[in-house]
């Protein structure tokens, strides 16, 4: 399993392409939800992703928001789901985080049914469930 960690300017295009499969296969396509996936801070992003062989097994992407530190678009691929890849891909995004951000809390917003995921790394529900594009979510919250 190798670990990348890029900024956009750094993606190979193909590299670019693969991701963006990845996330369109996952939260347009299985989730049922047409949306803008492609979005301005893609251009500000690190880019996570696990790769084995030439397929991507997760990805995140890491945005700094000036006052907190950002988590999104975290998947698994379907073709590597229940096989720890999730943990790995939290537990990488974390250290990168830990490495470039020291002093800022970091912020996701999850869907409902990853809450006690996203709790076993030290995050905190800090909202009421709401919905984002007819999927249950909450704000998530881990302090610096």
């Amino acid at each position: 399993m190798d670990v990348q960690i890029k900024k956009l300017e750094e993606l190979s295009s193909a590299e670019l392409l693969k991701i963006m499969a990845a996330r369109i296969a996952v939260f347009v396509v299985e989730q049922q939800c047409p949306y803008q996936e492609i979005d301005s801070d893609d251009e500000t992003a690190w880019h996570v992703w696990l790769q084995e062989g030439t397929d991507i097994a997760g990805y995140s992407r890491i945005i700094d928001k000036g006052d907190c530190i950002s988590i999104g678009r975290v998947l698994t691929t379907k073709n590597y789901r229940d096989q720890g890849y999730g943990n790995l891909l939290m537990e990488k995004t974390l250290t990168e985080i830990k490495k470039r951000y020291t002093n800022l809390s970091v912020v996701l917003s999850a869907q409902e049914y990853a809450v006690a995921f996203y709790q076993s790394f030290g995050f905190e529900v800090v909202s009421e469930v709401y919905l984002e594009d007819d999927i249950p979510h909450v704000n998530m919250k881990m302090e610096k």
